[in-house]
């Protein structure tokens, strides 16, 4: 089942209608784990991150533009008409574990994810990749060439990766404390930890900083 959770929102400081036109644009193009599914609407990782920019006096513009159940090769279809719409400075990837469940060619996967990149580069944003991980039953094997994919595209391209998003989370010696009834998606304990994970990242490419 493929849910749509398009959301934008701002984060920005008191004087709203002064820092509105400085704030940066971020683009968030991602599944199920960014689109609050099976959570309550304002609970998720991303809307925690605004509101955490907004205790830090950081100035953002929110685009949550992603799909439960999308894919890489959905991610390809959709982002040039999000790029035109948005225009975002900085774009943030979340796709490929769909593709891991499915069993798909990891190559597909790493592909899509460089067109993707490339794409959010040539508008000239900065891109942050967060890398997906599949369950130990899918074989090592797998997960090597996973791990591989999402190194190589940014290796290539320069866009930052980040590949801590479900630390704490999907490695807790009892996992399951922190997902919900089907064993795949977080539950909302995580969300804050899911947070956590990629913010300070996100805000040092958002401020400049290496």
């Amino acid at each position: 089942m493929g849910i749509c959770f398009f959301l934008s929102f701002a984060a920005l400081d008191a004087n709203a209608s002064q820092t509105a036109t400085k704030a940066q644009k971020v683009l968030i193009v991602g599944d199920s784990l960014s689109a609050e599914y099976g959570l309550t609407r304002g609970t998720g990782w991303v809307a925690l991150m605004s509101e955490q920019a907004q205790k830090e006096s950081t100035s953002v513009r929110w685009i949550n533009a992603s799909i439960s159940g999308d894919t890489s090769s959905g991610g390809v279809s959709r982002l040039p008409a999000l790029l035109k719409m948005h225009q975002p400075h900085l774009v943030v990837i979340e796709l490929g574990g769909n593709d891991a469940l499915r069993g798909l060619d990891m190559h597909m996967t790493q592909n899509n994810l460089l067109t993707m990149v490339k794409a959010s580069q040539a508008t000239g944003a900065k891109v942050l990749i967060i890398a997906m991980q599949v369950p130990p039953n899918y074989g090592t094997k797998y997960l090597q060439q996973m791990t591989a994919a999402y190194q190589m595209v940014s290796k290539r391209t320069g866009a930052q990766l980040n590949q801590v998003f479900l630390k704490g989370v999907a490695d807790d010696p009892d996992p399951l404390k922190w997902f919900q009834a089907d064993r795949i998606h977080p539950n909302e304990k995580a969300q804050g930890m899911m947070m956590r994970n990629v913010w300070p990242q996100l805000k040092k490419m958002l401020l400049g900083l290496p």
